[in-house]
């Protein structure tokens, strides 16, 4: 099992979403954050004061995927989260040892 951990850009939710929903992927979490990269943020005019904007707004969502799942849920989630522009975000993978549904106890992959 894998936890996948995704920074993307906000207005490209929806389409990540849609297409995960596609693919069988059931659930996600999505958390605003703020942050930069090589971007480094950028300058933006407001009321006739130009000032820099040093964290950007993004989304970070985390799904866990079974081994299986993975490969065709990193395609996925790149092309659907793709612009082209600088910015796009970052995909980090991670090992899951455990997981447990609290409701019903079951553990492992049932759990996904």
């Amino acid at each position: 099992m894998k936890l996948i951990t995704a920074i993307i850009k906000p207005f490209k939710l929806d389409e990540v979403r849609e297409a995960l929903s596609d693919i069988g992927i059931q659930g996600m979490t999505v958390t605003e954050v703020k942050g930069f990269g090589r971007q480094k943020g950028h300058t933006e005019l407001y009321r006739g004061a130009e000032y820099t904007v040093d964290f950007l707004p993004k989304l970070r969502l985390e799904l866990a995927v079974t081994d299986e799942q993975l490969e065709l849920a990193l395609e996925t989630l790149c092309s659907a989260a793709h612009t082209g522009k600088i910015g796009d975000g970052k995909i980090f993978i991670t090992s899951l040892e455990q997981v447990v549904r609290i409701r019903t106890g079951e553990q492992g992959e049932a759990a996904l």
